[in-house]
């Protein structure tokens, strides 16, 4: 279990992360989500200890990261793919790791063979390698202890298609082993695919969170007009709750046949109306991270 408890980082007058908190159950993936500059990664190395909070805590298992014993035997972690040492082979990376994790060294070739790299990729030099040959090293590299959890930053970036299936497939099997997984990534289709539960965090503070099903089902409803300011007017006189999206919709936190009346007593001509959640994450993440990577209410 990962608990992330009021969590913040500043560095000067910048809130880099405020005051996140959420939970990663045994058994679920949970889809780490914001655009870039949102507080991911900063969020992620706290939890990790590579980042010292300015306040609140994040532990693992009930344990501060620095309090685990040996912890690579029971969180893997890939936060950098490139992080490697690029004049090693892939096998001398995972045979190092091993013996510093007191990991068995027959485990090496089996944890290159389960993401995919074989004798002859684990024998290149790393410098050699792909981004996505990196990020399969980085994953072995994560799973090399055997842990039941992982946290992983971008685990998708450099991998084909097929890749990508295949990554999806592992970290699926990972959860229903009971293995709990905190995943970040900007392939939200992926995401949506492999997820559980979603924390969308904007502007470093959390924005939504709870059950992917959940989430989508209650996004609201989608409406674009004809007259764009005249839509936001009626909604305003109406009392109702919207937010702008990024694309130039609006989502109002109300039912499309409420909506409908109240832009056909104003006359308004609409172009769309539909629930917000048919857009699936997409939909939804570019609604709740519209504008400064944040909600922008419609006054």
């Amino acid at each position: 279990m990962i608990s992330v408890d009021h969590l913040s980082k500043r560095y000067g007058s910048h809130p880099a992360v405020d005051d996140v908190s959420f939970v990663c159950e045994p058994g679920t993936v949970t889809g780490f989500l914001g655009p870039n500059g949102a507080g991911k990664s900063t969020t992620m190395r706290m939890i990790c200890g590579l980042t010292a909070p300015t306040s609140g805590t994040a532990t693992v298992d009930g344990l501060p990261y620095q309090r685990l014993g040996n912890p690579g035997r029971r969180i893997g972690v890939l936060l950098d793919a490139s992080a490697q040492h690029p004049g090693r082979t892939g096998r001398e990376v995972l045979t190092l790791a091993a013996l510093t994790l007191g990991v068995d060294r027959s485990h090496v070739d089996a944890s290159l063979e389960r993401v995919g790299l074989n004798r002859t990729a684990a024998k290149r030099r790393v410098k050699a390698y792909s981004l996505g040959m990196r990020q399969r090293l980085g994953l072995a590299y994560a799973l090399l202890g055997d842990p039941g959890i992982l946290i992983l930053d971008e685990p998708a970036n450099g991998l084909d298609p097929e890749g990508i299936f295949w990554m999806r497939g592992l970290l699926r099997e990972f959860a229903d082993r009971g293995g709990t997984v905190l995943l970040s990534s900007h392939l939200l289709r992926e995401v949506e695919a492999v997820a559980d539960e979603l924390v969308v965090i904007g502007g470093g503070k959390v924005v939504a969170q709870g059950g992917k099903d959940e989430l989508l089902a209650a996004s609201g409803t989608l409406v674009r007009a004809l007259d764009a300011a005249a839509l936001e007017a009626t909604l305003t006189r109406a009392g109702l709750s919207a937010t702008k999206t990024a694309d130039g919709g609006v989502v109002v936190q109300a039912d499309a046949e409420t909506v409908g009346r109240a832009a056909a007593a104003d006359g308004l001509v609409l172009l769309e109306l539909r629930p917000a959640g048919s857009g699936g994450l997409e939909q939804m993440f570019l609604t709740l991270t519209a504008g400064d990577s944040v909600k922008e209410a419609v006054r």
